[in-house]
């Protein structure tokens, strides 16, 4: 793994955008992993910036998104979808028909996790964003989820939803199922580019660089890959 401790948030979302700019400029069809959660948002914000300058483009880029909460969709404020297109894909130049997430409205979840692995097969992450869960979760894919998994629906945490919570009006509108990318399917981007902020998430960081190999930290399978890029601000790097 290859760790970048930034002074603070704002200097940890230049690195990131630095690292997706340099991807786009080498590949311009290159397939983005992404991350949803308030950890991405500056990043997305300076990539979009660097679009409208003219120094990168996303319209040969596609997109494949980690998760999305059962019941919600586009018309949803507090949907992953709508999340993407306000931070991200309404201030670019990618085709909508080139981005993708998980239908978290389907009827058939089962189907609808079968269609989504299936398109992942096809589309192998060049790159693949993570935030970083305090309880260790990279995805949804929360403490005890197998290593081999594939898309599937989750029943969050209670650490989950209390930590989601303040995106929402009150705890109890946090859907508590999502669907969500498998761990293996993570594991298949040809690189990772990890993010994380704050004390809180110091205890996962540490378990995810330095810690064993254990299904309790989904993230501690990450030492496992051959190209992991982890950039922390100096809060989430505390205990390295």
């Amino acid at each position: 793994m290859q760790i970048i401790v930034c002074e603070n948030y704002d200097q940890m979302s230049f690195q990131g955008a630095e690292i997706i700019k340099s991807i786009l400029l080498h590949n311009p069809s290159a397939v983005l992993g992404l991350a949803t959660g308030s950890t991405p948002i500056g990043m997305y914000g300076l990539l979009a910036e660097a679009c409208a300058r003219g120094e990168i483009s996303f319209a040969a880029a596609r997109t494949v998104n980690l998760d999305e909460y059962v019941g919600l969709g586009e018309k949803d404020s507090q949907s992953y979808v709508h999340f993407m297109r306000e931070n991200l894909f309404d201030k670019v130049d990618v085709p909508m028909a080139n981005t993708h997430l998980p239908n978290g409205k389907a009827a058939d979840l089962a189907a609808e996790c079968a269609r989504y692995s299936a398109l992942l097969a096809t589309m192998p992450q060049d790159v693949q964003v993570l935030g970083l869960g305090s309880n260790g979760h990279i995805g949804f894919n929360e403490p005890g989820t197998p290593f081999d998994s594939t898309t599937y629906v989750v029943r969050l945490t209670e650490n989950t939803i209390r930590d989601n919570s303040r995106l929402f009006e009150k705890i109890e509108d946090v859907p508590v199922r999502a669907v969500t990318m498998g761990i293996s399917e993570i594991m298949r981007a040809k690189r990772i580019l990890v993010m994380a902020s704050g004390k809180n998430k110091a205890k996962a960081v540490f378990g995810m660089v330095k810690g064993k190999i254990t299904e309790d930290c989904p993230a501690s399978v990450l030492q496992r890959h051959a190209d992991v890029t982890v950039v922390l601000d100096k809060d989430a790097a505390s205990l390295l």
